[in-house]
């Protein structure tokens, strides 16, 4: 699975730094880090976010997957 985490509330998603490997939230999809197995997720999400963050864990991989499928007319 590769997953990310972002914020409901500013829409940054929060990575392991590459530099430093620290977490830190980015604001681009293209800067976040892939986080690869839920329980790394939960740690990040316990350990850097506060309630107002309500932060969510997204599966790049199943992300289509969840939308209608397009019309085109």
């Amino acid at each position: 699975m590769r997953n990310v985490i972002q914020s409901r509330t500013t829409g940054a998603f929060l990575a392991p730094s590459f530099e430093d490997g620290q977490p830190e939230w980015v604001m681009l999809l293209c800067e976040a880090a892939i986080v690869e197995d839920l329980e790394t997720c939960a740690q990040l999400i316990e350990d850097h976010t506060e309630p107002f963050h309500r932060p969510q864990v997204v599966d790049l991989d199943d992300l289509y997957k969840k939308q209608e499928p397009f019309c085109g007319n």
